[in-house]
């Protein structure tokens, strides 16, 4: 048979099943449409947040200081140049998502939001999918939680530098306290963060300046003591002692590494008494929200089509494998089995 014959078979058999293959479009289009139909709808809502610091990281204090010591250039490393708390790294921590989820909304009966979340998740989840009971032990439940919570919500900064958080819910009730309370445990821990790290800079800063300064303390002992061991007085009334360059030179160098460390010091102990973190709610979350929820029209229209061709595939088929079998053989020279060509009354 050629593939002329082929297609002329094909037509004849798509002319006989053409109803089935509409009613099986029809089916399809109908399932895809209550698909639509009973998909919950998705709130979400965005919430704009302005993290201010009174200290800026281009803080000018350490050159200022070490201006006043006439350090110049010798120490520009400061702690300007340090690693700095990442405020979208503390809003997707963890340790945020389960202090969220921990917490407990009057709007729900005073229930925890990870039970919130569980039975939401239960609610719409499909048909396939496993149910998730509501763990007796808190820890587990805060657990299971904290990861149903990593789906709800997107932190990211936009080109203007402010933080965006976009909370999604498919329980509208859910939005806005669920938001609040987000926003809330990113800026506690956003805040305990920095003042805990000023005043790790300002402990390691003061250790520093201490352990040059007992160094300092070591090499003044040591010239007092040459100078007490090595004063020579000749009858004349002549004094000399053995010169100390070398203890002189150590001395200017650890002096200079002092400074620089008060020059740290100083910026980190003022920035531990201006470190006052605030987070300014730009944009709230307050309805109306933004509502996304499938297209029953267009779900529809793609079951259709995607059923009259499941259908119609199905119909060809057979013709299909028994012609491409009756070439492959054919060419192998298989004649030990007799295989009759396509009818094309088929």
């Amino acid at each position: 048979m050629t593939s002329k014959e082929l297609t002329g078979v094909i037509i004849k058999r798509l002319n006989r099943v053409k109803l089935i293959i509409f009613i099986g479009g029809v089916s399809v289009a109908i399932l895809m449409f209550m698909i639509a139909k009973y998909t919950p709808p998705i709130y979400s809502v965005k919430s704009t947040l302005y993290p201010l610091t009174s200290v800026s990281e281009g803080s000018s204090a350490s050159s200022k200081l070490t201006e006043l010591i006439g350090e110049g250039g010798r120490n520009s490393k400061t702690l300007s140049d340090e690693a700095n708390v990442n405020i979208e790294e503390v809003a997707k921590s963890r340790r945020t998502r389960e202090a969220v989820v921990a917490a407990r909304l009057p709007e729900f009966g005073n229930k925890p939001i990870a039970v919130i979340l569980i039975e939401e998740y239960n609610k719409n989840k499909s048909r396939f999918s496993p149910i998730i009971k509501v763990p007796s032990v808190e820890t587990e439940l805060y657990s299971t939680g904290a990861n149903l919570f990593v789906e709800n919500y997107t932190v990211k900064f936009n080109k203007n530098s402010l933080l965006e958080i976009v909370f999604t819910s498919t329980n509208q009730k859910l939005i806005k306290p669920g938001s609040l309370v987000l926003i809330d445990k990113i800026s506690q821990f956003y805040k305990e963060l920095k003042i805990k790290k000023a005043q790790f800079d300002f402990d390691f800063t003061q250790k520093k300046v201490d352990s040059f300064q007992r160094v300092l303390n070591q090499v003044d002992n040591k010239r007092i003591h040459l100078n007490n061991t090595t004063l020579f007085v000749v009858p004349g009334k002549v004094q000399y002692t053995i010169p100390k360059e070398n203890l002189e030179n150590n001395k200017q160098m650890i002096l200079a590494q002092r400074n620089g460390a008060a020059s740290n010091r100083e910026e980190a102990l003022w920035r531990k008494q201006r470190v006052t973190p605030i987070i300014e709610i730009l944009d709230a979350p307050e309805p109306p929200y933004n509502e996304s929820k499938p297209s029953m029209i267009l779900y529809g229209v793609i079951g259709f089509l995607v059923g009259c061709l499941i259908f119609t595939l199905f119909s060809i088929s057979g013709i299909v494998y028994r012609y491409f079998t009756f070439e492959l053989k054919k060419k192998l020279n298989d004649t030990s089995v007799e295989i009759s060509p396509v009818s094309t009354t088929a």
